[in-house]
């Protein structure tokens, strides 16, 4: 490969001119199904659609389980209880030169559960209309990973010889709090200079994750029909007690969360919300009573720098408040369980030199300068962060994310593409 060849408008053109390759390469992940279902998980098939793409385009893979790998139950982001049988990781190290700064692309090929939500798609179809490939998984985020794949079929096709190591790996386990896999991956011996990691990031630079929390509540009271005061509550009143004041809880959260640099122009930055209330089966097959038992799923996100002890401390002293100014609503006392575990925000400077790399990439395939800001949502961005890896956030637009119809946009995947392939070379270096 020539040097003229290295300008950005021929590295933006080849990357266009793949096109349709990036499609097929994403058609291949989606239908490849890699659900995710705690304490387990179906990523194998997945995992062998990416290595057998790999080998085709000359790379040697390695796979290996996560809880193989030394060191990793000891850990204190460890989180026990996953099964990893039939699970594995998938990493590529291509070996630069020398001379130049080493990089990670990391995804994780495993997707929520296509769910019981009514799809107008076939879920694991890659259907593709218009500007838009369908499917679950197809935004979050094989997209990325189908944008990492086709970077390095062109660094093999073109001969492009870096200086510096790139890894590529596909984890296992990151939704639902997972993080096992990535952290693993550390723990293996990927390590590097920076990390992009290719989540949906709607084509802006994202130095920051913010944290989550998750609790249960379930609530417990006499139903039934009848009763000698007449018709019982059930859970009906606690609930409706609970969501009452839940808004308190969220105006506390505004007002006392350190909102970072990166979340300012957000209009909620530590929003709260129920994701989940379940009481029963619905339909005529069932009887029609007051609810004795009543589930809620409660999910709140935390700013960089917040603790656990201190988010919990916070919800807890809300908690028992609530359910002491109404003790005739709370004969029983609802319990709380904490199914998954704390997901801390974390962050990297935006003037980091990774950041201004990613950002000036970003500028050139874009045409004008992208957003650098905070990302919405948890995910494994804090595990590179503390191994000491500055990371970033960098993908395309999409939409329906865990949701029926999950797609994701054609010409920003192009763009996120381009970019990264743009940023590799630079923060690389290539030999000239």
């Amino acid at each position: 490969m020539r040097q003229r060849e290295y300008s950005a408008e021929r590295v933006l053109d080849l990357v266009a001119e793949r096109r349709q390759r990036l499609i097929e390469i994403l058609g291949k992940l989606v239908r490849a199904r890699s659900e995710n279902t705690p304490p387990g998980g179906a990523e194998m098939q997945a995992q062998q659609t990416v290595a057998e793409i790999l080998h085709s385009a000359g790379y040697s893979t390695t796979l290996y389980e996560p809880d193989q790998v030394p060191g990793l139950q000891h850990h204190p982001l460890f989180w026990p209880g996953r099964n990893y049988c039939g699970r594995p990781n998938l990493a590529v190290r291509r070996r630069g030169l020398g001379g130049g700064r080493s990089l990670i692309l990391s995804g994780h090929i495993d997707t929520v559960p296509l769910g019981s939500q009514e799809w107008t798609r076939a879920g694991f179809g890659g259907q593709v209309e218009g500007n838009r490939l369908y499917g679950r998984g197809s935004n979050d985020m094989k997209a990325g990973i189908a944008a990492s794949l086709l970077i390095l079929e062109l660094l093999e096709e073109r001969k492009i010889r870096l200086k510096g190591d790139l890894i590529f790996e596909t984890v296992v386990d990151e939704e639902f709090g997972g993080s096992n896999g990535t952290l693993a991956a550390r723990l293996a011996g990927y390590q590097a200079d920076a990390a992009i990691l290719t989540e949906p990031s709607l084509l802006r630079v994202c130095p920051a994750q913010r944290g989550g929390r998750i609790v249960h509540l379930t609530f417990r009271a006499p139903g039934g029909v009848l009763s000698e005061s007449g018709m019982p509550s059930g859970v009906v009143d606690a609930l409706r007690h609970f969501l009452t004041r839940l808004p308190e809880f969220a105006a506390s959260r505004r007002a006392r969360a350190p909102v970072h640099e990166l979340y300012a122009q957000s209009p909620d930055p530590v929003p709260v919300s129920v994701t989940k209330i379940y009481t029963g089966p619905w339909g005529f097959g069932e009887p029609m009573t007051i609810p004795e038992v009543c589930r809620v799923e409660l999910y709140w996100q935390t700013m960089p720098g917040e603790t656990c002890q201190q988010v919990d401390a916070e919800f807890l002293a809300w908690f028992e408040h609530m359910v002491s100014e109404a003790p005739e609503r709370f004969a029983v006392k609802p319990q709380l369980e904490w199914p998954l575990r704390w997901l801390p925000g974390s962050s990297i400077s935006p003037t980091h030199p990774l950041v201004s790399a990613m950002s000036d990439a970003a500028r050139a395939a874009l045409g004008h300068p992208p957003v650098i800001c905070g990302i919405e949502g948890p995910c494994d961005l804090y595990v590179f962060h503390h191994f000491g890896i500055p990371a970033v956030l960098w993908g395309p637009k999409g939409g329906n994310t865990h949701a029926a119809d999950e797609y994701v946009e054609i010409d920003s995947l192009v763009t996120a593409a381009q970019a990264l392939f743009l940023f590799v070379q630079e923060w690389c270096g290539v030999e000239q």
